[in-house]
């Protein structure tokens, strides 16, 4: 059975069982239920509850042996104690995939918890069901309009391509809000939870067949198999970018994973050692994260690394330029043409080589639309990176310039930071990202997101040169 289809039934569920369902807004079930509608699920929702003939306006059952037909998905919110033989009754009932919700496992560093999820785990794997979880918040499939966690707020994230898959439920709750101020669609996130037997490994085995993920960001605290991981994730990256923030840096927050997750973080530079060399992008915040998952769902990836920066106001770009040069970027060297284009279009006042300021012509939009295009145009130019801030007198700028933006961008990657108080520029803003062109609400952020893109674009090209060299001539 291949990965996609052996994933159907927590994916693409068509009848979903919640097993603890509830009235009760204090329970989890509560909100499973909640979620499920709010996402819009098309499919059957059957709540399971001994003590409810109903709940919100379905017909409640004492269990999920007394569902009508086939279950695909059971969402699981009960006491641990009631969970293996709950699962066994899920087996009997053909479900062949869980979301176990409860907690209390081996992450509960305690001796019943841990023997409880090796009785699960033995249980599902004997029967052949796919657990997400235990201690997990679920999954979110937004193009398939299943909320399938306790958090219905994760049916507002905008879709997308970005695939998230995390350890650590509170950080799918950190990114989704991050993602709705600051851009970035996602087609799933995936809280894992403990790893039950549903482990990073096997997750990128199938994004890496889905259609509807381009790209996958990971936030990682520790992992058991991690060699599995690495082999899965350099087969993967090399056909999908593959963004990991990796917690666990010290040993506070090593103690930290093991209580939360039941997985000791591991040495962190020999994760980022593994990571390279599997053509993984390594960050460093959350920011980072969303911000390159962001840009290569967008962007085609650069030829080189020589970057254009030009700038409505000097000191944006010369920030930009210092994280460009930082992360190993250079200034690309225009052309002769560019160079007497911009020297014939913008005033001697005007910084007029790369970074270039066209400050000083914002009151003539056709100027700022020609020095673009020949940026755009010139065969020295890996990459661009526009930047704009608002002010009343350069209110129109981005309207102005967004059509040749978007144009330059279906050749070559545009990156650009247009902040703006309040609802400026929102639509407009909008408009770019829908044609392909990221927009971030700092240089730096720009920046930097460029420049992951670029060492990504370069570690595939530095793959790709040594196998061509072992291979046989």
């Amino acid at each position: 059975m291949g990965q996609l289809e052996e994933y159907k039934n927590l994916f693409y569920p068509s009848t979903i069982a919640v097993i603890g369902a509830s009235a009760n807004p204090e329970k989890l079930g509560y909100h499973c239920v909640t979620s499920l509608i709010r996402g819009g699920f098309k499919g059957k929702i059957y709540p399971v509850n001994p003590n409810l003939s109903e709940i919100y306006g379905f017909k409640a059952y004492p269990s999920i042996r007394d569902t009508p037909g086939k279950v695909d998905l059971a969402i699981i919110a009960i006491p641990r104690h009631m969970v293996p033989d709950v699962i066994k009754e899920c087996s009997n009932k053909g479900v062949k995939g869980i979301i176990l919700i409860t907690a209390g496992f081996k992450e509960a560093e305690d001796r019943i918890g841990l023997e409880l999820e090796r009785e699960i785990a033995f249980i599902a794997n004997k029967y052949g069901i796919k657990v997400i979880g235990p201690n997990t918040f679920g999954i979110v499939n937004l193009h398939a309009n299943l909320n399938a966690s306790f958090t219905p707020e994760f049916s507002m994230v905008e879709k997308g391509n970005i695939s998230l898959v995390s350890q650590s439920g509170g950080f799918c709750h950190l990114i989704a809000p991050l993602s709705l101020k600051d851009g970035g669609g996602f087609s799933k996130i995936i809280g894992l939870g403990n790893r039950c037997n549903v482990d990073f490994a096997d997750v990128l085995e199938y994004l890496e067949g889905d259609p509807e993920t381009k790209v996958i960001a990971l936030f990682i605290e520790g992992v058991d198999n991690a060699r599995r991981l690495f082999e899965a994730a350099s087969r993967v990256a090399r056909k999908k970018p593959i963004v990991v923030y990796k917690a666990g840096k010290f040993k506070t927050s090593d103690k930290a994973s093991l209580s939360h997750t039941g997985s000791l973080a591991g040495r962190y530079d020999l994760y980022m050692g593994a990571f390279r060399q599997a053509c993984i992008i390594t960050v460093n915040s959350s920011e980072e994260l969303l911000d390159t998952s962001k840009a290569l769902s967008l962007c085609s990836l650069p030829d080189g690394n020589r970057i254009a920066v030009l700038s409505a106001q000097a000191g944006l770009g010369m920030v930009a330029c210092d994280v460009c040069e930082e992360n190993g970027l250079a200034l690309a060297v225009f052309v002769d043409e560019t160079v007497q284009r911009i020297r014939d279009l913008l005033p001697p006042l005007s910084i007029r080589t790369n970074p270039i300021d066209m400050g000083p012509a914002w009151y003539n939009w056709e100027t700022c639309r020609e020095v673009i295009k020949a940026v755009g145009v010139d065969r020295n130019v890996d990459a661009l990176v526009m930047l704009a801030a608002y002010a009343s007198a350069n209110e129109p700028i981005v309207r102005e310039i967004a059509e040749t933006l978007k144009t330059i961008a279906h050749e070559k990657p545009v990156v650009t930071c247009l902040p703006s108080p309040g609802n400026i520029w929102i639509r407009e803003k909008k408009e770019l990202e829908s044609a392909n062109v990221p927009v971030y609400p700092t240089p730096e952020r720009a920046a930097k997101a460029l420049a992951n893109m670029v060492k990504y674009a370069e570690a595939l090209r530095k793959q790709d040169l040594q196998i061509n060299l072992k291979s046989p001539t």
